[in-house]
């Protein structure tokens, strides 16, 4: 991918190739000329305000099923609601979370252009026997939930277009939410003429989070040349950026976020029932490379990229690049008012300019509302942090708001601010006024989130061990270990994953409710300081003893840790997309983007393992927010990226406390750590020394190809004018144009995945286009079949110049979070834990 990214921005080859392919939208083209298909069409935002029919009653441990119980859950937030209200506006909220795709149709359809074919979510959402994948085996390969109500199709369906999609149970009645009357869509291009206009929620597809809807550009001559065998079948008609499909797929945020239940898990993952669903434990068994790369193809340098996301974690920043590989986590979402809260204490930030156009709790709550202190006109906020970089800090709703556009919510407007993908055009802001001035779909989603937020208010309780089957078997009794346990907890756990500290905390070391400003490093350092002295942690231990510590707890301070500190990987704290200028300007705060600089991280050579110093930038990057550790054990992996520990994909509480097991020993013990992601042979991660700032080292992985690969474009997305050049290209560039359309390669195996993918494009001189230009001509150079040996040799002159253009030098998976360990340097030095302290604090994390 990041390959043609170097030629984009200034070398006529390669721009010749990215030349989009699409046509002209009827709707206006350019930013902030452009409407929505909704807008377009003459649909208003009060058409789409969402459906309160409770469908999902049985998910969520069935809260919305005992009303009174709700009631009870949102009455200290919503004063005076009824149980009916509670239940309508929980559920309105749920069906957004669950159903709602805000006309990111059109932007899934897309990509599949912008990715030469690679992804297809009509391929995903199919049983083809050419397939890799179907509804058998979803939950074990993909990592995808399988809907409830829906079987698998065995032949094509003529009702389908020969597609072989999931077929609604005669047993559970029509789709509720695919009923056109109650909720008609926008009616554009051939909807309403050839094809069904159907439902703005579309159609279930059998997997929870995607959505189907016609495609208003399967016209009559569509149809004509539509052929379901060869859609699967044929690579020579299935590759072509012409091929119109009868169907565009819609994703929800569900696809990201609802997963089996902690404590009440299927019998048969790749069946369950809605009771064994929650929608906040995040999609912790997904699997990046197999969703969006339908074809299986380790020849595939994409293939390759995106194999370096472990299960369960993803590159949000991957279509809207930073040219930084950085999977983290799905997050999760629990305790909801805790985190609030901790907003209130130290999470003040001042928004200026167009920042202030995000929409916030008291747009739709009455004047001395319970909710309303979270916003002060006309610049203040006090905002919890979802993003691990802490960026997205403008207000819980805008904080939401930013997520459906990162899945595709006004692409019409979004995908005019950068180059999606590849990259290579300069990026600038997406702006909420031309969103609310030309997104029919946004100012809707802008109604709606509100309640996902009381959804949220009233559904998101940890999942506790305690509550699981078979729980007393992992659970100790023996209360002298689990008192040893809170202690340790309190003395070197609780100052970063506790919202409940020594209340004098807030206002002593972090005065104006944060010091979120340029002397924020300063604040940070005195409390860590303060955080290893008697007086401290007498008090917080004290705090964790108590017998309502975890109630109402969010076990995070959500404060921004300097990434020097945590020693973790420094790609995620290093990432971009909110800094001032960037894609996500609107997003974050001007409180943000005035962070100081944190100094210098140590890198490693990703050959040689020679130590470096790489410089933190300031202007908001350089910090990551401590994770909540609400429910830990069901979590594992562990650190930001899940490269701590054993992947177990069964998703049974024993999977869960296997993986658990280990990967808590392997953070606590670094020397525990493995060279390698996984227990299985996994020949994606490549053995490595980390060198800590202790100068201690421990076992850990660099992420590399597995194999040789190459990318390749296939001719049928490529530009006509390219194909009509072929023959000329392939005399003058031999090298990368082929009879088949472009190659760029070979990359050998053994080649670190981010020395290529993260090299910075976002200011393309003369010099890095010769650096690249070179390493593809030495890359040709070299025998099928390369050995690491032969990759080693081409890259030795090559590594540091890619290393100098990096946007971020840091290969090392697995490092970091040495605290209670005797791996900190001399000036963070803390007595380390004994091994009988860290077995006391585990049995005591299974509690949380």
């Amino acid at each position: 991918m990041n390959t043609f990214k170097l030629f984009a921005g200034g070398n006529f080859l390669l721009a010749l190739v990215l030349i989009s392919g699409c046509a002209k939208d009827p709707c206006g083209s350019g930013a902030g000329k452009v409407q929505d298909e909704a807008q377009c069409a003459g649909v208003s935002a009060d058409e789409m305000s969402g459906s309160s029919i409770d469908y999902y009653a049985d998910m969520d441990g069935g809260i919305s099923k005992r009303p009174a119980e709700l009631q009870a859950r949102l009455a200290p937030y919503f004063p005076g609601i009824t149980q009916k209200q509670a239940v309508e506006r929980f559920a309105r909220g749920r069906n957004n979370w669950i159903a709602w795709t805000a006309g990111n149709d059109r932007f899934w359809n897309e990509i599949g252009l912008y990715t030469f074919g690679n992804t297809d979510l009509l391929k995903t959402i199919s049983n083809h026997p050419s397939l890799n994948y179907s509804r058998d085996n979803r939950w074990s390969y993909l990592g995808l939930v399988n809907e409830p109500c829906y079987e698998k199709s065995t032949e094509p369906q003529a009702d389908r277009f020969g597609l072989w999609l999931d077929t609604r149970t005669d047993s559970c009645g029509p789709d509720p939410f695919a009923d056109a009357k109650e909720y008609p869509g926008v009616a554009i291009g051939a909807r309403g003429d050839n094809v069904e206009v159907g439902s703005y929620y579309g159609e279930g597809t059998g997997i929870v989070g995607l959505r189907l809807f016609t495609n208003p550009a399967f016209d009559a001559e569509a149809e004509a040349k539509w052929d379901p065998v060869r859609f699967y079948t044929d690579p020579s008609y299935y590759n072509d950026k012409n091929l119109v499909r009868p169907y565009r797929v819609g994703m929800s945020c569900a696809f990201c976020h609802v997963g089996p239940s902690p404590t009440n898990p299927p019998e048969d993952f790749e069946n369950p029932k809605w009771s064994n669903l929650n929608s906040n434990p995040g999609a912790q068994y997904f699997w990046v490379d197999r969703i969006l790369l339908w074809e299986k193809d380790e020849a595939n340098y994409l293939s390759q990229l995106f194999h370096a996301s472990k299960p369960g974690a993803l590159d949000t920043s991957l279509v809207s690049t930073d040219y930084i590989n950085n999977p983290r986590t799905m997050n999760a979402i629990y305790n909801l008012a805790a985190r609030l809260e901790v907003g209130t204490k130290w999470g003040k930030e001042k928004l200026k300019g167009p920042e202030r156009n995000n929409k916030q709790l008291n747009d739709y709550l009455p004047d001395d509302h319970p909710l309303d202190g979270f916003y002060e006109p006309p610049e203040t906020v006090y905002t919890p942090r979802v993003l691990k970089d802490g960026s997205d800090s403008v207000g819980a709703l805008g904080a939401l708001n930013r997520v459906y556009v990162n899945i595709g919510l006004f692409s019409e407007e979004w995908l005019t601010h950068f180059k999606p993908v590849v990259g290579g055009k300069k990026i600038s802001p997406f702006p909420i006024a031309n969103a609310q001035k030309n997104s029919a779909y946004w100012r809707a989603n802008e109604s709606q989130t509100a309640d996902v937020a009381l959804f949220f208010l009233g559904s998101a309780r940890p999942d506790y061990l305690a509550d699981a089957p078979g729980a007393e078997q992992y659970l100790t009794e023996n209360e002298q270990q689990l008192e040893l346990g809170k202690e340790v907890f309190g003395k070197t756990c609780a100052r970063c994953h506790s919202s409940k500290l020594p209340e004098y905390v807030f206002n002593d070391f972090f005065p104006d409710k944060g010091c979120v400003n340029s002397n924020y490093l300063t604040c940070w350092n005195d409390y860590w300081q303060h955080t290893k002295t008697a007086k401290f942690q007498q008090a917080m231990t004290k705090i964790v003893k108590q017998d309502d510590f975890k109630q109402d707890n969010f076990l995070s301070n959500e404060l921004r840790v300097p990434v020097t500190l945590l020693e973790t990987n420094a790609c995620s704290p290093l990432a971009r997309n909110a800094l001032a200028g960037d894609i996500w300007d609107n997003f974050s705060s001007s409180s943000y983007k005035s962070l100081p600089a944190v100094g210098s991280v140590q890198v490693q050579n990703p050959y040689t393992g020679e130590v470096s110093d790489f410089k933190m930038p300031a202007g908001g990057r350089g910090y990551t927010r401590p994770a909540s550790l609400i429910s830990l054990w069901t979590s594992a992996p562990f650190l930001l990226n899940n490269s701590v520990g054993p992947f177990k994909y069964q998703g049974t509480v024993d999977a869960r406390m296997e993986s658990f097991n280990e990967s808590i020993e392997r953070l606590l013990w670094p020397e525990r750590r493995v060279s390698s992601g996984q227990d299985e042979d996994y020949d994606y991660d490549f053995p490595f020394d980390v060198v800590t700032r202790s100068g201690k080292t421990h076992p850990g992985y660099i992420q590399v190809s597995n194999r040789t690969s190459s990318l390749s474009l296939n001719r049928g997305y490529l530009p006509d004018v390219v194909n009509r050049f072929q023959g000329l290209l392939s005399r003058w560039f031999p090298a990368v144009f082929t009879p088949e359309g472009v190659t760029l390669g070979p990359i050998p195996a053994g080649t670190p995945v981010n020395l290529i993918y993260n090299m910075d494009l976002q200011e393309v001189t003369k010099d890095k286009v010769d650096l690249i230009v070179k390493l593809i001509k030495d890359l040709k150079k070299l025998p099928p079949g390369a050995t690491d040996e032969d990759a080693k040799k081409v890259f030795a002159h090559l590594v540091e110049p890619l290393i100098k253009v990096s946007s971020c030098p840091d290969y090392v998976t697995n490092r970091g979070h040495y605290f209670g360990t005797d791996y900190l340097p001399d000036s963070e030095k803390e007595t380390p834990l004994t091994d009988a302290e860290k077995h006391a604090l585990i049995g005591y994390l299974k509690t949380l």
